[in-house]
């Protein structure tokens, strides 16, 4: 195991290998930043210039453009209020508004952190307990995956914002656009109305982009009181990154980011769950233990810490059973298995045992691709920020130029640029009535996923006991109940609160 470390680190730490793994970084990261061009996408593209590189080499930058990815999305998400990678819905909710506040590079040297000690957390974690966890997840069966995605929606409940009812409403409305289109078991189309143009249904990036995107743009299209559209950037303030002050409210604050890094390598050990789903777990989480819930969407910087801790160390559980069991967690995972594949090695439980210098070699590229995520996210931070003195009239364009581009090239089809446009205004439509766009969007994620194991779990047994006598999934549907008693009971306590205040203030 020694001469397999050794060769690894010796393949690696080569300047040309070091060079087109910085290179790779780079591009995942302004890949994520562009609002519909997914990490999945980036690795796909990345794929067939690997071919010509050894194993050891195509497979290190593909996980570079994996790491840069996951934190790329941070960067629209605290400077435009758009996340670029459904990873990073939740660091919108405290990135964007501690941005607008004039903290710009805080809340980018903060993700940019975080991210980066979770991304070591978990590979640590992958290094060490990659064989249990990895049988855990491969025997989670379809009752399991359901429990845990009704435990996943309760996060609904905590992100209500002012109206329980409204966000219960939006949850239901992300719910319904998921069932639009061709069911995830057999195939056939639901709810199209016979309109071919839904016969697809709608895709989740669609109506990521829409819901946070166009409705955004079009939000920063409104005039000013004057009469008159609005001319300035979109935010500005402070560019400094405060690293020493970042430093310390992460490292000296470790429960956030540890407990954060933790549900991101699970949720990434479990095949099919993925980065978007422990970014908003990781955030709920941070908040329902926060002594001040009620800062959270207002510029929280425990909220970017959680988020994008749980995002990138979603990379480490990921790999956990595609290196153990050659089950891939993700679609970018997949892409990684069919690049090793190319170079005729078997995925699976001997990849360890025939290629140990290539698994030593993935633990040392992440590593370093988390270094370099770091330093040129620091680099590109200033870059980015100066975007901010560029006028609103020519920001909001480009940015809908690329949205719509991002859109395009998912499916090649015109009718989601239609699609995209509807959600946008619908989106708005929603801000507008103060309708939190969260539930709906974490409903069109996490809908058709229960959908699919629940039947596939009437499928293979029509015991609907199995969901409590199974003992994982018992556990989750209990915790689901918890947590939607304790969310109500805070939100009903914060409500009592603020009706005390107000009544102090009137007396």
């Amino acid at each position: 195991m020694t001469d397999a470390f050794l060769l690894a680190l010796g393949g690696i730490m080569t300047p040309y290998t070091l060079g087109l793994m910085a290179v790779a970084t780079l591009a995942g990261i302004v890949s994520a930043a562009i609002p519909g061009f997914t990490i999945t996408m980036a690795i796909v593209l990345t794929l067939p210039l690997t071919f010509a590189m050894p194993p050891m080499q195509g497979v290190a930058v593909m996980l570079s453009v994996y790491v840069g990815g996951l934190s790329g999305g941070l960067f629209s998400a605290a400077l435009l209020g758009i996340p670029g990678t459904p990873s990073a819905v939740a660091t919108t909710f405290d990135a964007f508004p501690m941005a607008r506040k004039g903290h710009p590079g805080k809340a980018l040297s903060l993700g940019l952190f975080a991210s980066f000690v979770g991304s070591l957390i978990s590979i640590v974690i992958l290094i060490i307990a990659a064989p249990p966890l990895a049988l855990m997840a491969v025997k989670l069966g379809p009752w399991e995956y359901f429990a845990l995605i009704v435990f996943a929606l309760t996060i609904i409940a905590s992100l209500v914002g002012d109206s329980l009812l409204r966000g219960l409403i939006a949850g239901l409305i992300g719910i319904g656009l998921a069932t639009v289109g061709p069911d995830p078991i057999m195939g056939r189309e639901r709810f199209t109305f016979g309109h071919e143009f839904l016969a697809a249904g709608i895709p989740f990036l669609v109506v990521l982009i829409g819901m946070y995107a166009m409705s955004q743009l079009l939000s920063e299209l409104e005039p000013a009181r004057g009469g008159k559209t609005q001319s300035g950037s979109l935010i500005s303030g402070d560019m400094r990154p405060h690293l020493l002050e970042t430093v310390k409210r992460v490292i000296l604050k470790p429960v956030n980011v540890v407990r954060s890094s933790l549900i991101g390598v699970f949720i990434g050990a479990v095949p099919g769950a993925g980065s978007s789903i422990s970014n908003l777990l990781a955030y709920d989480q941070a908040k329902r233990a926060s002594k001040h819930p009620e800062t959270f969407g207002n510029g929280e910087p425990e909220g970017v810490v959680a988020s994008e801790s749980g995002n990138s160390s979603t990379v480490g559980g990921s790999l956990i059973p595609l290196i153990a069991l050659g089950i891939p967690g993700s679609p970018a995972d997949a892409v990684l298995m069919a690049a090793i594949m190319v170079h005729g090695i078997s995925v699976g439980p001997r990849l360890i045992l025939d290629n140990p210098d290539l698994v030593y070699g993935m633990f040392i590229s992440m590593a370093v691709a988390s270094v370099f995520m770091l330093f040129i996210g620091l680099i590109l931070m200033r870059a980015f920020l100066r975007l901010l003195n560029v006028p609103k009239y020519i920001v909001v364009p480009v940015v809908l130029a690329c949205c719509a581009i991002g859109t395009y090239t998912l499916n090649n089809r015109i009718s989601d640029l239609y699609l995209l446009a509807c959600v946008g205004v619908a989106g708005y439509v929603l801000r507008k009535l103060d309708y939190p766009l969260a539930p709906l969007v974490l409903g069109v994620v996490l809908g058709p996923i229960a959908e699919t194991n629940l039947r596939r779990a009437f499928q293979t047994s029509d015991e609907w006991t199995l969901f409590f006598t199974r003992p994982i999934s018992a556990i989750l549907l209990t915790l689901a109940v918890v947590s939607i008693v304790y969310s109500i009971l805070s939100y009903l306590r914060q409500r009592k609160a603020f009706s005390s205040r107000i009544n102090t203030s009137l007396e």
